[in-house]
C-alpha cells in the first residue's frame, strides 16, 4: 500500500488520519473535505482515550487549551435520573485493583457507601485541585476541527477541497470522482451518517432502536458564565434528557428524546421553559443508532459516525474514533482477510460494549412522565448485558467479563454506575469482599479511610484553565 484517502473532514476523518500516519510516516494520506463541511458549534465530549490520542500523535496540553476552546471534565453528572443525583468518575486514587478485584469498591458497597460517598468532594463542589490532571476534556466543536487540520498539515497529510459525486465500486473501490478523477491504494469513509463509500459495497446497517428510542436531538448555544461546570451535564426530560457542556466561549447544549414521545417544537418548548427564555435552534438532528455489520470491506474502512452511532449520553463518539484507529493500525500493513475479520469482531464489539454502558442507564427506574414509564416497563436488554448483571448481582464486575480490546468502558466504570442504580446485592458484595480481602483488611479500610477523607486545595476552573494555558501548575 503506498496512498491513502480519508474521505471527510468532520473529527473522525481528522482523528484516524493523525492517528495513521503517525503509525506510517511514509504512507501518503489525503483527505478530502467539502468546504461546505456542516459543523455543529455546540460543543463536544470526550473519554479518557482522548489523552492516548494526544500522547500518540503529539499534541500538548498547552495547544490544546490555547487553540480549541477547551475545559476539564473529570465526569459526566447524572441530574434527576435517580432519587438521588449520581457522577460517572473514574477515581484512579479509589481503583486499587488486587488481581482482578476492586476491594475498595467491595468495601465501600458492603458498607453502603453510595455514588457521593466515595467520589472526590470537589466533583460536587465544581472546583479543581490545583495539581490535578485530566484524561477528559469538553471541546469547541468548530475551532476543534480547525486545530486537528492545522496538526493535519503540519504532519504532511494533504487536505483536498472537494465534494465526491461518483463513487465507482465493484467488489472494492476503484475510484471516485469530484472535479477530479481519485484513485487510491486505500479508502477511509468518514462521511458520517451517509457512509458514502461502504455503503457502495453493500455493508449493511445494524439498528439498535429497539434498545435505544431515542431518535432526535436539537442543539443549541447559551452565553458563557463567570465559571464553567468540570463535568458534562446530563438532565432528565420529560422525554429524554439534555446535555450541557462547557467551552471557554459558550456553553453547548442538546436535548436528545424519542420523537413518538414529543416533537421538536414541544422539546423546544419544554427548554426554553427551563431557561425562562426563548432559545434559539442550531441543529435538529434525526438519527438511529446502530452501526455496520461490517466496517471493513476489501479496500475501504468506515471510521466514526459511519460505522457506528449512539445517543451521546456518554459521548462515545470521539472514544470510539479514537480505539477504531488504533486497531485498524494493526492491520494496515498487511490486512488479509484474516486480518480484516479480526478487525470486525473486534470493532463489532466494541460498539456493543458501548450499547451495554449506554443501556444500563436506563435502568434508572424512572417512571415520572410518559416516556420514562414506558422506558422502565419496556426497555429490551441485550443478551450480553442480561447475561453480565445476572453475573453482578453476586459480585463486582471484573477484566474477565468484559474482555474486548480497544473498548471503552470496563469494570471501574460499570461498578460505579451500577452501585448508582442501587443493582448490587450488597449482601452477596459483602460476602465476596469478605472472602477475597481477609489477608489485607485492615489495609484496605485504611485506603479507604484516607482516600474518604482526602482534602483537596482547590481552585476554580477558570484560573485553572488560565494557568495551564501559560504553562504554570
Amino acid at each position: 500500500m503506498k496512498n491513502l484517502l480519508v474521505l471527510g473532514g468532520g473529527t473522525s476523518g481528522l482523528i484516524s488520519a493523525l492517528i495513521i500516519k503517525t503509525k506510517l510516516p511514509n504512507l501518503k494520506v489525503d483527505i478530502i473535505k467539502s468546504d461546505k463541511i456542516d459543523i455543529i458549534g455546540v460543543g463536544e465530549g470526550s473519554t479518557e482515550h482522548w489523552l492516548d490520542f494526544c500522547n500518540y500523535v503529539g499534541i500538548t496540553l498547552q495547544e490544546l487549551l490555547n487553540e480549541t476552546g477547551a475545559t476539564f471534565k473529570f465526569a459526566v453528572y447524572f441530574k434527576g435520573w435517580t432519587k438521588k443525583d449520581y457522577a460517572h468518575f473514574v477515581d484512579e486514587d479509589f481503583h486499587y485493583l488486587n488481581g482482578n478485584y476492586h476491594p475498595l469498591h467491595g468495601l465501600a458497597i458492603a458498607n453502603k457507601l453510595k455514588n457521593k460517598d466515595i467520589l472526590p468532594s470537589f466533583i460536587f463542589d465544581n472546583k479543581i485541585p490545583k495539581n490535578a490532571g485530566s484524561h477528559q476534556f469538553h471541546f469547541d466543536t468548530v475551532k476543534l476541527n480547525a486545530f486537528l487540520i492545522k496538526k493535519c498539515i503540519q504532519k504532511n497529510i494533504n487536505i483536498i477541497e472537494d465534494k465526491i459525486t461518483e463513487v465507482k465500486s465493484s467488489d472494492k473501490i476503484e475510484y471516485l470522482r469530484g472535479r477530479k478523477k481519485y484513485k487510491y491504494d486505500f479508502y477511509i469513509d468518514s462521511t458520517g451518517f451517509k457512509k458514502l463509500l461502504i455503503s457502495s459495497l453493500g455493508a449493511t446497517w445494524e439498528s439498535y432502536q429497539k434498545y435505544l428510542p431515542m431518535n432526535q436531538a436539537i442543539a443549541f448555544q447559551t452565553p458563557k458564565t463567570n465559571d464553567y461546570d468540570i463535568y458534562t451535564l446530563s438532565e432528565a426530560m420529560s422525554s429524554g434528557w439534555r446535555w450541557r457542556i462547557p467551552t471557554q466561549e459558550r456553553w453547548g447544549n442538546g436535548y436528545v428524546f424519542c420523537n413518538e414521545f414529543i416533537t421538536a417544537e414541544k422539546a423546544e418548548q419544554e427548554i426554553s421553559k427551563k431557561f425562562k427564555h426563548k432559545i434559539h435552534i442550531a441543529k435538529n438532528i434525526k438519527f438511529n443508532s446502530g452501526q455496520l455489520n461490517k466496517s471493513w470491506i476489501k479496500n475501504c474502512c468506515a471510521i466514526g459516525l459511519s460505522s457506528s452511532f449512539l445517543e451521546p449520553l456518554e459521548a462515545t463518539s470521539i472514544g470510539t474514533t479514537i480505539q477504531q484507529s488504533f486497531l485498524l493500525i494493526n492491520y494496515l500493513t498487511s490486512f488479509s482477510d484474516k486480518d480484516i475479520d479480526q478487525f470486525n469482531d473486534n470493532n463489532y464489539a466494541i460498539t456493543r460494549n458501548n450499547l451495554d454502558f449506554v443501556l444500563l442507564h436506563y435502568l434508572c427506574k424512572k417512571s415520572d412522565t410518559k416516556f420514562w414509564k414506558y422506558i422502565t416497563n419496556n426497555i429490551k436488554l441485550t443478551d450480553s448485558l442480561l447475561d453480565n448483571l445476572e453475573k453482578w448481582k453476586h459480585r463486582l464486575p471484573t477484566c474477565l467479563d468484559l474482555n474486548i480490546p480497544y473498548s471503552l468502558f470496563g469494570p471501574k466504570n460499570y461498578i460505579i454506575l451500577l452501585n448508582a442504580l442501587n443493582l448490587f446485592n450488597v449482601n452477596s458484595v459483602k460476602q465476596e469482599y469478605l472472602l477475597e480481602s481477609s489477608l489485607n483488611n485492615d489495609i484496605i479500610q485504611d485506603k479507604l479511610k484516607g482516600l474518604l477523607h482526602r482534602k483537596f486545595d482547590v481552585i476554580t476552573h477558570k484560573e485553572t484553565i488560565e494557568r495551564r494555558k501559560k504553562y504554570e501548575f
